[in-house]
């Protein structure tokens, strides 16, 4: 199992010290993340630019928020500037953040995702790019077009016409689409006890190699209760506010993770207003499935049931360069 390191979008500044660090201790790969804060590939290139070997992914790269043609050159650019590193992770994101931030239409995210990533494959293996389907025309051809666009090609030579490409998913259509068409899956507020009953039958089809890269919560501290209260805020707002009633695709995972009644409390506190109670409303169970939290004992012993699962990358969520140091000593 290799590890991997997440870093948010709110301290761009500390996210790199923590890559540095992770890079120092053999860390496999690093990943930047984006909403509406730090983009992710300003500091993915400044992690590029300050470390020598550790892979550089994005966690995700908004597909809104590019078109394939922009993701292709900016990979293809970084890729050669980071002597073939980098790892290209894509999302679509949800509604509030696609059309209350990007301001396009959230549409509909398979069939767009679908092809995204076949331009994006295409224009990194410097084919002349050439595609009219459902979500993207090119050469554009519709409504105000001037008629002088032509398929086109990248200029650039890409150090690697193949670059790695992931998929974060958490719907069974999603994650299966991921399974098909990507190399790897970023699941969030993954579950090892529940993986095979709620994911499994999704990536059934999924490749020899293909790499299920989940997110892990760390935190390293003798109070355990602490450590569970310190990712509470973060749950709960992804639970309760990071989308509109019905529409919440963190709060369908926990009710399918068996939680359904807190998932509703958590939901309607947080969009109530009461965050601090949505928080409490989290309960301890859920929090020691998705994460890792306590002394490196605890750690120590929790941690097989995430390598006995089966999957290839660990990528831990962490602000802590305590907790790299014992992931890297109980996981390298």
């Amino acid at each position: 199992m290799k590890l991997g390191l997440q870093i948010g979008y709110d301290d761009p500044r500390g996210g790199v010290a923590l890559a540095q660090e992770a890079d120092r201790l053999g860390f496999n790969s690093v990943w930047t993340s984006e909403a509406w804060g730090a983009d992710a590939v300003t500091v993915a290139s400044w992690i590029a630019a300050t470390t020598e070997q550790i892979g550089i992914g994005t966690a995700i790269m908004q597909m809104p928020a590019r078109t394939p043609a922009t993701t292709a050159m900016t990979v293809a650019t970084l890729d050669q500037l980071s002597g073939g590193r980098v790892l290209l992770g894509l999302g679509t994101s949800g509604p509030q953040v696609v059309e209350g931030w990007h301001g396009v239409p959230w549409g509909k995210p398979l069939g767009r995702t679908r092809e995204y990533v076949e331009i994006v494959r295409a224009a990194l293996r410097r084919d002349t790019v050439e595609h009219h389907g459902e979500h993207y025309d090119i050469p554009y051809s519709g409504e105000g077009s001037t008629g002088l666009g032509k398929p086109l090609k990248l200029i650039l030579k890409p150090l690697r016409r193949e670059v790695p490409i992931y998929l974060a998913a958490l719907g069974p259509k999603n994650v299966a689409l991921a399974a098909e068409i990507a190399d790897g899956w970023l699941p969030i507020f993954f579950s090892p006890e529940r993986f095979r009953d709620v994911h499994g039958p999704s990536l059934a089809n999924a490749p020899e190699g293909f790499d299920v890269a989940p997110f892990c919560p760390v935190v390293v501290d003798d109070d355990v209760q602490g450590c569970r209260d310190i990712l509470k805020p973060m749950l709960a707002l992804y639970i309760g506010g990071m989308g509109a009633r019905g529409k919440n695709f963190y709060n369908t995972l926990t009710q399918r993770y068996g939680f359904e009644e807190a998932a509703a409390k958590i939901q309607d506190a947080f969009l109530d207003g009461r965050k601090g109670e949505a928080a409490m409303l989290v309960p301890d169970e859920l929090v020691d499935e998705i994460a890792l939290v306590g002394p490196k004992e605890r750690i120590a012993e929790r941690l097989p049931r995430w390598r006995d699962v089966g999957i290839s990358t660990l990528v831990v969520q962490t602000k802590q360069k305590e907790a790299l140091s014992v992931m890297a000593e109980l996981v390298l």
